[in-house]
């Protein structure tokens, strides 16, 4: 998920101050836990789009490239994509929390496939403040798992800067509401009813984020693509899955407390199957590229 909201509850099996998804509390900064963020990088490497990516290129300034990473945790975007660009590049990674920001700068790459050079910069701070000054010379900005733990005018913001900034905008592995487990099993549907409307709490936008970024980025005259990103989680990635699990029941009890005694036998369930490998799971995610309309067409309508 991206970096800049807590999901609080917990559910049999969630280790204490634990949140869903891998993120705690700490001292009125939420955060993302390293471990899980580590633990879904293979899983979001492998679903997210290469054909955005083909469609991304030749719209792309430089060089250098300069790429702004929004809520970078500890870099899993920007390990993927910097091999896939070529270089030379200026990464500037942003998020609210200093220790993945440090995670991040270290672990990213130095030079890409062809031996460009990969520079990075670290930027501490609030989405809220990002405008398209901010931007100034992009080449792209870029995020994983980040819209659905936005309000729709932290959305809006983020639109509105890169079209100020004439700069496209990939932002990969927003969730959209549906998973698909097998066995089947009665209480899936009202789980994910559950999570759902946990992930729309407080004005998130949630499952509807890339609906709501669609329409953001298309009112400031970019052209939006989007294309499925789904985590194929089987025997393979048992741990993925059991760790998700746990966050998905605790966010749906945290929504719903009345489900926790039904939830808490599920859940066992559900890991025991994991830990068999017999459980697959797909945790549907889509991933959004917006290209910004050329000036020249600004200027003549």
């Amino acid at each position: 998920m991206g970096e800049h909201h807590p999901q609080p509850g917990r559910c049999p099996g969630t280790a204490p101050g634990r949140t869903a998804e891998g993120r705690v509390r700490t001292t009125g900064v939420p955060r993302y836990t390293p471990d899980w963020l580590e633990l879904r990088e293979g899983a979001d490497a492998a679903a997210r789009s290469p054909e955005l990516l083909e469609a991304l290129r030749p719209r792309l300034s430089g060089p250098p490239l300069v790429i702004h990473d929004l809520g970078c945790g500890t870099g899993s975007m920007g390990r993927w994509l910097a091999p896939r660009l070529g270089g030379p590049q200026l990464w500037i990674l942003h998020d609210r929390d200093p220790d993945l920001l440090d995670r991040a700068a270290v672990r990213m790459p130095r030079t890409t496939a062809d031996g460009g050079r990969i520079t990075v910069a670290t930027a501490r701070g609030d989405l809220s403040r990002l405008t398209g000054s901010t931007l100034d010379g992009a080449s792209l900005v870029t995020a994983s798992a980040l819209l659905d733990v936005l309000t729709a005018r932290e959305v809006d913001g983020i639109a509105a800067a890169c079209a100020e900034a004439q700069c496209p905008a990939l932002l990969a592995l927003s969730v959209v509401g549906r998973v698909e487990l097998a066995p089947a099993d009665p209480l899936d549907a009202e789980l994910a009813e559950a999570f759902n409307a946990h992930q729309r709490r407080g004005g998130l936008v949630g499952p509807d984020a890339v609906a709501v970024a669609s329409r953001a980025f298309a009112r400031y005259g970019a052209t939006v693509r989007t294309r499925t990103s789904p985590w194929l989680l089987g025997a393979e990635r048992s741990a993925l899955a059991a760790e998700w699990l746990r966050g998905w029941v605790a966010a749906a009890v945290a929504q719903r407390p009345e489900l926790a005694g039904r939830a808490e036998g599920y859940l066992r369930r559900r890991l025991a199957a994991c830990a068999a490998g017999v459980l697959r799971v797909v945790v549907h995610h889509r991933d959004l590229l917006a290209l910004p309309a050329p000036r020249s067409a600004e200027a003549a309508t």
